[in-house]
Formats: structure tokens, sequence, C-alpha cells
């Protein structure tokens, strides 16, 4: 009998650790990964915030550096971009399907995917989409990814979609850890972001 309990309960474990990880999900390195598991978790609940900071834009035709205001509420954002950055200043906003773009001295634009509406208007091939997990230090649940946790259990590097991520550092914030300094590297993109301030918020319920 006890045998049996203990076949059943590793078993038990077995699927909640592979629950945890995901088929699309290779995770590497120093940290704990029942550890990182919990912080997936508990990172995910986070549906909005406020991120102040600064970005810098690396790019065959643009580069610069300037400032970033980003307002998140579930499926909404509002991101501002200001300061030299090659064309001006620049607000996206939209939710799942209806996306626009304002930039200064330009218009206004629309589209369905802010992948494609950056890329038009701004000539910058940025997976926006994904974003909205990477800001958390959490990849995207949509596509294969390859992780290396910290000796934190946080991520230290990511890769997905073409795209190398690198956390810097990392902040505490209402009980939240979240990055204050991130790397993203892409084919012919290269973008640092400092987040100066962080306002978590957990809205959904």
């Amino acid at each position: 009998m006890f045998l049996r309990h203990v076949i059943v309960f590793s078993f038990i474990a077995l699927l909640a650790g592979c629950a945890g990880f995901g088929a699309r999900e290779s995770v590497e390195g120093h940290g704990n990964p029942a550890q990182w598991t919990a912080n997936k978790q508990h990172l995910t609940g986070l549906d909005g915030w406020q991120i102040d900071g600064k970005i810098g834009i690396r790019a065959p035709k643009d580069s610069g550096s300037g400032t970033l205001f980003w307002l998140q509420r579930q499926d909404y954002y509002d991101i501002r971009l200001s300061g030299p950055l090659g064309r001006g200043a620049a607000r996206l906003t939209g939710r799942p399907g209806a996306v626009s773009l304002e930039v200064a001295n330009q218009g206004r634009y629309e589209a369905p995917t802010p992948e494609a509406l950056v890329e038009e208007q701004l000539g910058w091939k940025l997976p926006v989409s994904h974003l909205a997990w990477w800001v958390r230090g959490l990849p995207a649940p949509d596509s294969k990814s390859r992780l290396t946790l910290d000796g934190n259990s946080r991520l230290a590097n990511l890769d997905q979609d073409g795209w190398q991520v690198e956390y810097l550092s990392y902040a505490e914030q209402n009980g939240y850890w979240l990055p204050e300094r991130i790397k993203l590297h892409g084919t012919d993109l290269d973008v640092t972001l400092v987040i100066k301030t962080w306002q978590p918020r957990k809205l959904g319920q």
C-alpha cells in the first residue's frame, strides 16, 4: 500500500512539473525548477501595470534613445515613446484586433496587429505582443522558448522566435520581482529597456 502511494504521488508530481514548464519551454541554468514554476504562476497573474523608463533603439536606419511610458490594463495597452528616436514621439494603443499608432507630425494609423503597424510606420520588426510577457520576466506562451535561470530562479536569458532577451537586473515592487534592465537582440534591431518605476496591479480575479 505504501509503495503504491509513493508511485502515485511521484506520478502526480511528474505531471505537475510538466504542466509547470509546458511542452514549448526548455529550461536550464542555476535556478530551482519548482521555484521557477511558482515565480511564473505568480507573474502570469499580473495583468496591469504602469511603467516609466527609457528605451534605446539601434536599427539599420534609425538609432537613438528616448523615454518610455507603458500603461497596461489586461488586454488594453497604451505605449508612448518620446525623444530623439529618429521619428519623434509615437503612441501605440489598442487591444487584440484593433491597434492604432500616432506619430508626431505624420498622423494616425490603424492595423489588426501592433507588429504590422510598427514595422509599416516605424520600420522596426518588433514583437510587440511578446513584450507584454517579456517585460514581466516571462516567455510568451504561444511559441517555443529556451530559458536560462539565474540563481534566484528568475529569467537570466530567453531565446524565442529569433530574439535573444537578456535580463540584467530585477527589483521588488509590491510583492513582485520585476525586471529593471532588459536587452533585446533581434536580426536587425537591438532594444534596451531601463525601467525606472514599476507600478504593478493585479486587475483580473
